[in-house]
């Protein structure tokens, strides 16, 4: 896979090598000798796909100094990015609303009444980043010509609870009021600590009798800010990002501030579910957070409640950032598409050209009437 497949995915040429080059946050140094090492190991293994390579090599990374700044948040906080250009057929406003501001992007001359709200991750320390511009990009053309809004809402320490939470609420305001979105047309989506936040959006809406969204989409969200999920045990030393240590930014997170942690509007998985629109949720098996959405997942099921739940074996956190470089994150954005699809209700034509029947001449009758006997 290589810059033209990024850049057909509406990524521009500067943010497909900065996707390539930057290790930390799209994952893409590991799985590019993911795939190296990968060819070593069926070589040696008599084929065997070497499923858990991209672990180890992220693992050994974050066992270095650069990994320490990346668990505890020190690059997470204070991203150095170059300029993220937007594609020519898009047209891409930033909009300031109280104090946060938002990223609103659609298709030119395209209004399908689909938008998405996506609540980035970032443990919630940090701010917006060119890879959401990208997510933003794959849920826009998988929802066939969706806008997204992405919200740059204030982060800790600076900001604690309920500063993220605020902003999402008003975000939401925004597409509803100033942009007359029909409630049952967003769909909010979040990875990390932002779907943690979306969880927690779609509580308070439904806590205030709000219009609720038709559909969530879920990233490996952070929904339990105690930590106390059952995972962080058993998933301890087989998470490559967050698992060895608990010096890192899912422990003692500034985002709780004085509130109490288990707060349902900070940590959902101490929520209830009832009356929540249909949700699909992504995990990786390997996460010391895997817990935090089988949590969230089985409320949803005993509310009796729409949700899909896809744990992929040997995957890390949000690994969704590799896009097309690894299959489990095609397969991933994929299942996506479908999602969207069904809450949508958008129905796509299948690829190739329906067959005519000619009828020219008696013989020719009779045989297409045994093919239709046939098919019957």
């Amino acid at each position: 896979m290589g810059l033209s497949d990024l850049i057909a995915d509406g990524m521009d040429a500067t943010a497909a090598t900065e996707l390539l080059l930057n290790v930390v946050w799209t994952i893409v140094g590991a799985t590019l000798v993911y795939f190296m090492q990968a060819g070593f190991a069926m070589c040696e293994a008599g084929f065997t796909r070497a499923k858990n390579t991209g672990n180890i090599l992220m693992k050994n990374m974050m066992d270095s100094a650069m990994g320490h700044k990346f668990q505890t948040g020190e690059y997470r906080a204070n991203p150095v990015e170059p300029a993220w250009i937007c594609p020519a057929d898009y047209d891409y406003e930033i909009i300031e609303l109280g104090d946060c501001k938002m990223e609103y992007l659609r298709p030119s001359g395209v209004f399908t009444g689909r938008v998405i709200l996506q609540l980035h991750g970032g443990g919630y320390i940090g701010p917006m980043k060119n890879t959401y511009r990208d997510f933003a990009m794959q849920y826009s053309r998988r929802s066939l010509g969706g806008d997204v809004l992405t919200v740059d809402y204030r982060v800790a320490p600076r900001f604690p609870f309920p500063a993220a939470l605020g902003d999402a609420v008003a975000a939401y305001g925004w597409l509803l009021e100033e942009r007359h979105y029909a409630a049952e047309k967003i769909i909010v989506a979040g990875d990390s600590a932002g779907g943690g936040l979306a969880l927690a959006l779609v509580l308070y809406l439904r806590d205030h009798g709000l219009p609720m969204p038709g559909g969530m989409v879920l990233m490996s969200p952070w929904t339990d800010l105690t930590c106390s999920g059952e995972s962080h045990t058993y998933n301890f030393e087989r998470d490559p990002q967050f698992g060895g240590t608990r010096e890192n930014m899912l422990y003692n997170s500034p985002y709780i501030g004085n509130a109490d942690p288990k707060n349902p509007y900070i940590s959902p998985a101490f929520g209830t579910y009832e009356g929540f629109p249909p949700v699909l949720l992504q995990v990786g098996s390997e996460e010391v957070l895997l817990s935090d959405t089988l949590t969230v997942a089985g409320k949803l099921k005993r509310a009796h409640r729409k949700v899909r739940l896809s744990v992929y074996d040997g995957m890390f956190h949000v690994f969704q950032m590799a896009m097309r470089l690894i299959p489990e994150s095609r397969e991933a954005w994929d299942e996506v598409s479908r999602f969207l699809e069904i809450i949508y209700g958008i129905e796509q034509k299948r690829e190739g050209r329906p067959v005519r029947v000619v009828k020219s001449g008696r013989r020719r009758k009779r045989k297409t009437g045994k093919m239709r006997e046939r098919q019957g």
